[in-house]
């Protein structure tokens, strides 16, 4: 497999684990709509790669992925896309690390935010350093938390604690995270390799077809989720983004201002 094509994600693969880093070149691997693209279609990718059993996904440096460019989103409430390609890309990344029948081990390295987020916790192991931060703000820009937040956050950590960090767009670090289910382990940084690798090579080392469809199984349940309640999320998301409310969440955090916001 060629993964040339990639130019915002890294792939390297040895001894059957494939590292995949987001890179997407922007100030705390903010995502573009390169990397955007790119997402929706590397974990089909990875799918169909024969030398590839467990996938291990981080960031570049010492950043997991900080959301959303915001001078990307601007442009898009400027010159607004084709809102089917918004919500189709939005699907394609879900569903491709669901529907991904290898194992994925999140290697967070730093802040996991908005999409950031959704990409760690759509993973089948979480594994993030003890000075993270995960947190899913898109309401405090005027966004409705589409892209998989909405999905995700209940099934792990239940509703009231799900709605609590959604609707208030509230970070929760590393070690609270953990000790509250949303993922599995908070290490310190001298740790955090050695712990990914033992899990990798536990998983690489055992029976490829019965990990693979005890992931497949234990997915039926969120493949169910996605089916109800992600088309309408992104479609809410959408609705949105057309919204007065974040043009002035955009602007204002732009401005480093506090937002004023009006309900339109």
């Amino acid at each position: 497999m060629d993964y040339q094509h990639y130019t915002h994600l890294g792939v390297s693969i040895n001894s059957r684990i494939a590292t995949l880093t987001l890179q997407s070149g922007e100030k705390f691997n903010c995502v573009n709509w390169q990397m955007h693209h790119e997402l929706g279609t590397i974990f089909n990718d990875l799918s169909n790669d024969d030398d590839v059993d467990v996938i291990v996904l981080t960031g570049a440096d010492d950043a997991f992925c900080a959301g959303a460019n915001l001078q990307w989103l601007q442009q898009q409430l400027e010159t607004p896309r084709d809102p089917r390609e918004a919500r189709n890309a939005g699907r394609a990344i879900v569903l491709g690390m669901l529907d991904c029948p290898k194992p994925v081990i999140a290697r967070v390295n730093g802040d996991a935010i908005g999409l950031g987020a959704s990409l760690a916790l759509l993973a089948d192991i979480v594994i993030a350093v003890d000075t993270a931060r995960i947190a899913d703000p898109h309401v405090r820009i005027g966004l409705v938390a589409g892209d998989g937040g909405t999905l995700i956050w209940p099934l792990l950590v239940g509703f009231a604690r799900a709605k609590e960090f959604l609707l208030t767009g509230n970070a929760v670090s590393a070690p609270d995270a953990a000790r509250m289910g949303l993922i599995n382990y908070s290490v310190t940084k001298d740790e955090l390799d050695a712990t990914v690798e033992r899990f990798a090579r536990q998983l690489v080392e055992g029976a490829p077809l019965a990990i693979q469809l005890t992931k497949a199984a234990t997915n039926i349940p969120l493949r169910q989720a996605v089916e109800s309640v992600l088309e309408s999320s992104l479609a809410y998301e959408i609705q949105t983004l057309r919204s007065k409310d974040v043009q002035e969440g955009v602007a204002a955090f732009l401005e480093r201002r506090k937002p004023v916001f009006s309900g339109k």
